[in-house]
């Protein structure tokens, strides 16, 4: 269980924690492949092939999570495009309920994402998700992805906060490992990041939450 007596600090990821990342698994392996495809005049599965090889390439990097970078590797809008199938985003299951009850348990809740300002605006116009933080964190503000030292260490120059005494819960082990690297003293990640798929075996040195219901924070510490 989260030794939640032990935390002042809650700092969360967005795509595939606390909304379902079934909405970028679909728009990235799917979506984009298709106008790719139809502007370049190529099948799906070419188009697929040569979108993957290419975002495997920067897998990690800031570049990995920047709209405008695609668009312009791409020759496409991709913001306007994510607007097309917006209707795809949505919280993960219990996750409304758990920001819901952090927000009232009196701690500092900070989101921590690597999606493009662009892209974070557009979830939150959709969801309404900011109300339940102190303050929203993309990485494209730091210049440097989750995956890096330098994020945490600016995120703590901007959001002073005391590591043992912090908790993040991530879908990505890399994310994960950076930030245990860094001295952050509560890990979790999570289980089922995407509705369409099934959830993955728990085989990672984190502990999981596969149900918000059965990790509900405590009160105010």
């Amino acid at each position: 269980m989260i030794k939640w007596q032990d935390i002042d600090t809650v700092l969360l990821d967005m795509d595939g924690t606390l909304l379902d990342l079934a909405f970028d698994n679909y728009f990235w392996q799917v979506y984009v492949p298709q106008q790719y495809a139809l502007q370049k005049q190529l099948t799906d599965s070419e188009a697929s092939a040569r979108l993957a090889d290419w975002i495997a390439r920067h897998q990690g990097t800031l570049n990995w999570y920047c709209l405008d970078f695609w668009s312009d590797e791409l020759g496409l809008n991709i913001a306007a495009l994510k607007r097309q199938v917006a209707q795809r985003i949505g919280y993960r299951q219990g996750a409304e309920d758990f920001l819901a009850s952090l927000r009232a348990s009196g701690r500092t809740v900070i989101m921590v994402t690597n999606a493009h300002p662009d892209a974070l605006a557009l979830k939150v116009e959709r969801t309404g998700i900011d109300r339940y933080f102190d303050a929203l964190v993309s990485s494209h503000q730091y210049r440097a992805a989750k995956e890096e030292q330098a994020f945490w260490e600016t995120l703590r120059q901007h959001h002073p906060f005391a590591t043992p005494r912090a908790l993040l819960v991530d879908d990505s082990l890399p994310v994960l490992a950076s930030a245990q690297q860094y001295g952050i003293g509560h890990l979790w990640s999570i289980l089922h990041p995407d509705s369409s798929t099934s959830a993955r075996t728990h085989t990672d040195p984190f502990p999981a939450i596969g149900d918000f219901a059965h990790v509900m924070p405590a009160g105010a510490p």
